[in-house]
């Protein structure tokens, strides 16, 4: 029988789910809904939502290769091209952090490769751009989907297996109101801002970029590269953005640190070693990972592990000591301190032992926390959770940078908000009362990230339903098998897999990033095909090898999206 296979969703998790379905031996029948007018993108790679100077927080070297890795792709670019992004030809190297929308062209670019590399295999595949699907429903006659394209009116369509790959989730621009951005996502890069008093809530990269993008719009940055001095020079020194970056702790991301690529094993800490202390049940499991964790730093850094007190801290008390060294300091010193040190190690090719050591134990985790029982996760979340997503969300050396000469220009600064603070919207602008004071804003921006969905927020009714069983779906969890398979009652054969990130987070809070999404994608591509011995890659179709040297489809359209926006500052 051949497959009838629905992939909803071409951003990354899309892709490499693509990458590994097209490799099957096995003609199938692959439908492709995009809601996007370009698909193989990603909605964080995308012209419509991002700003020419943002930097994705991953380098060539950490994106697993689809049909090429990225920086063999950016070496075939025309150097006009990548000049237009500020990116010189002749010192690309595989650790470097780059604009996203370069990033976005190199994923448009596979996506066509990959089709072509499906339909010369044999495999049957409709691509279904600015379609966007409406509602599922597991029916006895098979996995019903309606689509909608350009607004039209959906219809229905039926097939064997659907993967659910639809990627980050913000407000509807519809929801913003003059004075207050529900996401810097959606209504922000296109919107015109004031030299204001603007308030973002958040200080990730998300937040610091809502900070870059609204700064770019009155003036420009000048000087350095890869993370060295820069300087923003504003178009009016007369009226400039006052941008207020807001937390509860007020601290600011570190720069990305020089470590091995791939990661090295660890010692104690490993997958077997958690995963034996897992079968001994939930009960008291966090603490005993802890343990792990804690054997582990101090064997890669007994220093470090001297100078916090590890031998009396716990899985509760471990987060408190780890950001003692900033909590107390100024953050924008802190920031220039540290950015000095991850320049010169990565200049020398040095590696912050602890610092290395907590990131790779970070993969152990997340596949230990779905074992933990409601109790641990909610110390996870408040403790541990937090130092390893310091840890692994170091941001780009040039972003810091950049933050650091738009400090110094008056145009951004930080505030600590404290556990408890109040955001009023009533009257003019926005008001937030917290640990560091009253303040009024006439912008306000929620750049918090994505932050996990439950049932009540998945947007297919008919799903929905079927998975709520009647009962309430606010605050219900989605509950998934190891292969991503929905579990839906009374359709136990039904083959819906959530590859949806949002969804997941709860239970995998570490799988926002591309690795992740190479990883998800390919474990739910491999499920729902019959086994097949391990074959190689195919070749290049003869089309795709005559476009070689060529800046493809995106790269037209981003090179004239950047001329028609500009590049100050890039």
């Amino acid at each position: 029988m051949t497959l009838n296979i629905a992939l909803v969703g071409s951003g990354p998790t899309g892709l490499y789910t693509l990458a590994t379905l097209v490799e099957q031996p096995d003609p199938m029948l692959l439908t492709i809904y995009e809601a996007a007018p370009l698909g193989g993108v990603g909605m964080p790679y995308s012209p419509d939502a991002t700003h020419i100077a943002m930097l994705a927080n991953i380098a060539s070297i950490e994106i697993p290769p689809l049909t090429e890795t990225y920086l063999d792709w950016l070496h075939r670019q025309p150097g006009a091209f990548l000049r237009i992004y500020g990116v010189d030809p002749e010192t690309l190297h595989d650790r470097q952090f780059l604009p996203r929308l370069l990033l976005g062209g190199y994923f448009r670019d596979q996506f066509e490769r990959l089709l072509e590399r499906g339909c010369a295999a044999g495999h049957q595949i409709a691509l279904r751009e600015r379609c966007r699907v409406v509602d599922i429903e597991a029916l006895p006659e098979g996995l019903r989907l309606l689509a909608s394209t350009d607004g039209a009116e959906p219809e229905p369509l039926f097939h064997d297996r659907v993967i659910l790959a639809t990627g980050h989730v913000w407000p509807d621009e519809a929801q913003n109101t003059p004075t207050y951005y529900l996401s810097p996502w959606t209504g922000l890069p296109e919107a015109e801002i004031p030299a204001a008093r603007i308030g973002v809530l958040g200080t990730s990269l998300s937040a610091i970029d809502a900070a870059m993008s609204i700064a770019l719009q009155h003036g420009r940055f000048s000087g350095g590269s890869e993370g060295a001095a820069v300087v923003y020079e504003p178009h009016d020194p007369a009226a400039i953005p006052r941008i207020t970056l807001m937390s509860r702790s007020g601290i600011l991301p570190e720069a990305d640190f020089y470590c091995p690529l791939p990661y090295e094993p660890l010692q104690i800490c490993t997958e077997e070693a958690a995963k034996t202390e897992a079968a001994r049940g939930p009960q008291g499991l966090l603490d005993r990972l802890f343990a792990l964790f804690a054997a582990q730093l101090a064997a890669a850094d007994p220093d470090y592990a001297a100078g916090i007190g590890l031998d009396d801290l716990t899985a509760d008390s471990f987060s408190a000591a780890y950001f003692a060294g900033r909590s107390g300091v100024e953050p924008f010193d802190h920031a220039a301190h540290n950015l000095a040190e991850v320049l010169e190690n990565h200049a020398a090719k040095r590696t912050v032992a602890w610092r290395y050591a907590i990131l790779r134990m970070h993969e152990v985790f997340d596949r230990m926390i779905p074992m933990l029982d409601e109790a641990d996760l909610g110390r996870f979340d408040g403790g541990l959770k937090t130092v390893f997503v310091d840890n692994y969300a170091a941001i780009p050396p040039s972003s810091v940078s950049r933050l650091l000469a738009l400090h110094a220009a008056g145009v951004v600064e930080v505030l600590r908000l404290g556990r408890d603070y109040d955001l009023d919207e009533r009257g003019s602008g926005v008001a937030v009362s917290g640990a560091g004071g009253d303040r009024r804003f006439d912008l306000f921006i929620d750049a918090r990230g994505q932050r996990p969905l439950d049932l009540a927020a998945l947007p297919f009714p008919g799903l929905r339903r079927q998975l709520a069983q009647d009962a309430d779906p606010k605050g219900r969890e989605i509950a998934v098998d190891p292969q991503f398979r929905l579990q839906i009652p009374e359709r136990d054969a039904a083959e819906i897999r959530l590859a949806a990130l949002p969804f997941l987070m709860r239970r995998r809070p570490f799988i926002q990033g591309i690795t992740a999404a190479a990883e998800i994608g390919t474990l739910v591509a491999r499920s729902i095909l019959p086994p097949v011995e391990e074959a190689p890659l195919r070749a290049r179709s003869p089309r795709a090898e005559g476009r070689r040297g060529q800046p493809g489809e995106v790269s037209r359209r981003l090179s004239e999206w950047t001329a028609s926006n500009g590049c100050a500052g890039c």
